[in-house]
């Protein structure tokens, strides 16, 4: 462990050299994730010998509110206005697909086994957050940026739905653009790590195969429906009576 971590002093010294000014945030990156993961999997152990439907869906739980926060804060979104709504978005899409995955693809027994449930969920959740994100930021920000443009729309007669249509389009696209190139290259340039644990496990290459396609399919599947969702979900409190954008729903970004 102690090899691994010397190995971060590599990017400390291109930082340092450059004078970019991250190695405090990577230093304190680094310390959180390492203090989390430790407290999570001590926790994790418990939940995995218990094995209570309860418990396993009360983490899941706390899984999926941290990251709307999580989404909502980087986009810098209004949470008193948005949180229900951004969490049935991403916690609705998360669950179908993690559900779907867990009782076609792998039929565990019993069917709630955390050893599966939160694992997966967690991999499906972790996508979701980085195009929740991209996708929210990329709307509002389009819109913002092309007010005259969207007032235009509205002013020949276009309904809310027709009018922000173009900025969902970009907004969709934005958000999986980066996981299709992903998917296109995998097998190739990248081995994906799923199918690496799999293998290192000692699983043959064939059962990782259909596992890594299976989460992926899901994974895909999550993300888009998720930004999609959020962003539709959203629009009933992003615009005030006139079909204008209000002004307050941004807190951290102006």
């Amino acid at each position: 462990m102690i090899s691994m971590y010397a190995l971060m002093l590599i990017p400390l010294a291109i930082f340092f050299y450059l004078q970019l000014g991250l190695i405090r945030d990577t230093l304190l990156a680094i310390t959180r994730m390492t203090v989390q993961l430790v407290l999570v999997g001590l926790y994790l152990k418990y939940i995995f010998q218990l094995n209570n439907p309860l418990v396993s869906l009360l983490w899941v739980t706390i899984m999926l509110v941290v990251a709307n926060f999580s989404v909502l804060n980087k986009v810098g979104l209004n949470r008193r206005l948005f949180f229900w709504r951004s969490l049935a978005g991403v916690g609705g899409s998360t669950l179908f697909v993690s559900g779907w995955f867990i009782l076609i693809a792998i039929r565990p027994d019993p069917i709630y086994d955390a050893r599966y449930m939160i694992p997966i969920v967690g991999m499906i959740l972790g996508n979701c957050l980085r195009s929740n994100v991209l996708s929210l930021e990329r709307f509002y920000s389009g819109i913002r940026k092309n007010e005259n443009e969207f007032t235009t729309y509205l002013l020949l007669g276009a309904t809310l739905r027709e009018a922000t249509r173009p900025y969902l389009r970009d907004a969709i696209r934005t958000a999986v653009s980066p996981s299709i190139a992903t998917i296109a290259t995998m097998g190739i340039v990248s081995l994906p790590g799923m199918m690496t644990g799999q293998i290192l496990g000692g699983a043959l290459p064939t059962t990782a195969i259909k596992y890594q396609i299976g989460i992926m399919a899901c994974i895909f599947t999550a993300m888009v429906v998720a930004a999609f969702m959020n962003i539709l979900l959203s629009l009933p409190v992003a615009f005030d009576d006139h079909q204008r954008l209000r002004s307050d729903i941004f807190c951290n970004k102006t």
